[in-house]
């Protein structure tokens, strides 16, 4: 009896070793096949995929602090034929000054205008929505001696460039920032033109489908004859909620002008950018505008602009320079959209101002201080921090 058992036992540890065996075999086997094949875990692929974009966002991080050293040493200066060889390309493919913004002038009652994030769709012009078109362009056929485009970026806390960019002829900000109390000093609040993504009115005013008044009174800040561009036309959504921030300011009798940008324009635009390497879902409204300014004015300086958490000299930045809120999601190509900019900033095109203003003893034309990159790249006076 006792051999017999002895004996079932020592066939149960066999056929166990063999079982255990044949598995790991298997799993090898099924591992290499696989591998053969080309075929890879659905997790190793989300790791390799994000492992991928975090090394191609330092890849462009290098290539732009390495190109910003370059244009430190250099210095900057302008170039009138570079500027001019670009703004008579804008002037002759976009036509900004004209068809930026919607009008009885360049969209007529019938129109069929397209969306220009969805292609496929478009909409009548009927009289209802003619109406709030004014008849001609309110940006008018004049070329200022200054213009300041205005990002949102943490890089401008700090930086005491309010009072320079409140001397420049024509300023633009981006998405209704704040101007006012602590901010003024860094951004100034002299706001010709500023504008309001719908993500904006969404998140922040509830799509202007409960109590309208806050919207009314953040646009109102920004003064007499402000221009309060609205996408109404990028995607159909978009079209009902710009005509309720239309009413909205009307009702209120916010001193403000809302305009609604054409998409003509846009697409326009995204077809001048790509034919010069910028390759985007879609635009971001700070190439937008400075895309605009750049027909409207003379000479045109950026602040704000950097599409990084960390400073020229490396010290930690805001997302913005009123928060430290990311966007969920992001169609816009940040860091390429910024090397181009960089890049007219080397032709002599534009300025970016990417460190704390000061006064100078020399004043360049549109009476905004000749200052240069020096301390870009290190901690001092001259920095951001």
């Amino acid at each position: 009896m006792l051999r017999h058992r002895a004996l079932l036992k020592l066939l149960f540890c066999a056929g166990l070793c063999i079982f255990i065996a044949g598995t790991v075999l298997a799993s090898l086997y099924i591992t290499f096949h696989y591998r053969k094949k080309g075929f890879r875990s659905p997790h190793s692929a989300t790791q390799r995929s994000a492992a991928t974009a975090v090394c191609q966002s330092c890849r462009e991080e290098d290539a732009i602090r390495r190109r910003v050293l370059q244009l430190e040493a250099r210095g900057w200066e302008r170039q009138e034929e570079s500027y001019q060889k670009l703004r008579s390309g804008l002037l002759r493919d976009c036509r900004g000054i004209s068809e930026a913004v919607m009008t009885q002038e360049n969209t007529p009652l019938g129109s069929k205008v397209i969306y220009d994030g969805e292609k496929q769709r478009h909409i009548e012009i009927d009289q209802k929505i003619f109406s709030t078109f004014p008849q001609e362009s309110p940006i008018g056929n004049v070329t200022f001696a200054s213009c300041a485009v205005i990002g949102n970026g943490g890089i401008l806390l700090g930086s005491g460039c309010g009072e320079e960019i409140d001397r420049a002829d024509f300023v633009v900000r981006c998405n209704l920032p704040p101007v006012e109390g602590r901010f003024y000093s860094d951004v100034g609040n002299k706001t010709d033109l500023v504008t309001a993504n719908p993500s904006i009115l969404l998140e922040r005013f509830a799509a202007l489908s409960e109590r309208r008044r806050p919207f009314a009174d953040c646009v109102s800040r920004y003064g007499i004859g402000t221009l309060l561009a609205l996408p109404a036309f990028s995607y159909g959504r978009n079209t009902p909620l710009s005509l309720r921030a239309l009413y909205t300011l009307q009702d209120f009798g916010t001193p403000a002008q809302p305009v609604f940008l054409n998409p003509q324009y846009l697409g326009s635009l995204a077809r001048f950018w790509r034919a010069r390497g910028l390759r985007a879902l879609r635009l971001s409204t700070g190439l937008m505008v400075t895309s605009l300014a750049l027909e409207l004015c003379s000479s045109v300086r950026l602040y704000g602009f950097w599409p990084f958490d960390r400073g020229p000299d490396g010290s930690p930045l805001s997302h913005h320079y009123y928060d430290d809120q990311h966007s969920p999601t992001s169609i816009h190509a940040m860091p390429a959209e910024f090397y181009q900019l960089l890049e007219l900033h080397g032709q002599g095109v534009l300025r970016i101002q990417l460190r704390k203003c000061q006064r100078q003893q020399g004043e360049e034309r549109g009476g905004q201080p000749d200052t240069t990159w020096a301390s870009l790249t290190q901690p001092g006076p001259g920095s951001v921090g």
